[in-house]
């Protein structure tokens, strides 16, 4: 009995103390973090330091839910079709960074997080930047090209889809940009690597469907606005960090 007893307490020790070893609370940074240098674009609460692309608010079609940022379907509209609801992180503009989004989709779910963005008046988030693509990869209609799964620089290079979770789950997508040579790294493995400015990135995009985009036959700016995309599907973001790099 003395024996039981006291497994039972050893049990109950260690149960008690699980929680010193829980996880990180979302949309916080760690010590280490700040002295790294990362700053949130996003606090978990509200939409502070966010607006719509091309607009001063933002689209009635995001929410806060469970400590994320929410795109949804707008009412009136069928999932696919968005609600000009592309939105810019409106506080700076970045040049060389690491930024490292939480993303999740609904079944069927399809968007994106841009980078280096310039609004052109009347035109969509995409029609001048970068597009790192969130998808759900089994089930979106837009997965029958390599270079449109998850991860992937949107109809330019694809990324492995053995590194996406599956619909429902939690992905992390770290996109590094130094000096025009960029990597995406998608649940801690490297997925896709080019660099802008060159004569490949110019061949890159005269095989995608930009080449006749006049904001990429103008060139990608060197520094814009983070940007998340509006594609009339559910799509949560979170634990949005950036850093800059010198």
């Amino acid at each position: 009995m003395k024996n039981l007893l006291k497994s039972f307490l050893v049990l109950l020790a260690i149960a008690t103390a699980v929680p010193c070893f829980a996880q990180k609370a979302n949309n916080t940074l760690t010590e280490k973090e700040k002295k790294q240098g990362w700053t949130l674009l996003f606090n978990g609460k509200d939409f502070t330091g966010w607006r719509q692309c091309n607009n001063t608010g933002m689209p009635s079609n995001w929410v806060i839910e469970d400590e994320a940022m929410k795109v949804f379907t707008a009412p009136g509209k069928k999932p696919g079709h968005g609600n000009n609801g592309d939105i810019l992180y409106k506080e700076k503009k970045y040049k060389n960074f690491e930024l490292s989004v939480d993303w999740k989709t609904s079944p069927k779910g399809n968007s994106g997080i841009f980078y280096y963005v310039r609004e052109v008046p009347g035109q969509p988030i995409y029609y001048a930047a970068p597009e790192v693509q969130v998808l759900d990869n089994v089930d979106a209609d837009d997965n029958k090209l390599a270079n449109h799964l998850a991860g992937s620089l949107y109809d330019i290079l694809p990324a492995d889809p053995k590194t996406v979770k599956p619909t429902g789950e939690w992905n992390t997508i770290v996109i590094r940009v130094k000096d025009g040579k960029v990597t995406h790294t998608q649940n801690g493995k490297k997925v896709v690597e080019y660099t802008l400015w060159t004569k490949e990135w110019d061949d890159m995009v005269a095989n995608s469907k930009f080449k006749d985009f006049k904001g990429f036959q103008e060139g990608i700016a060197h520094e814009g606005y983070i940007g998340l995309q509006d594609h009339g599907y559910p799509i949560w973001f979170r634990n949005i960090k950036i850093r800059e790099l010198k």
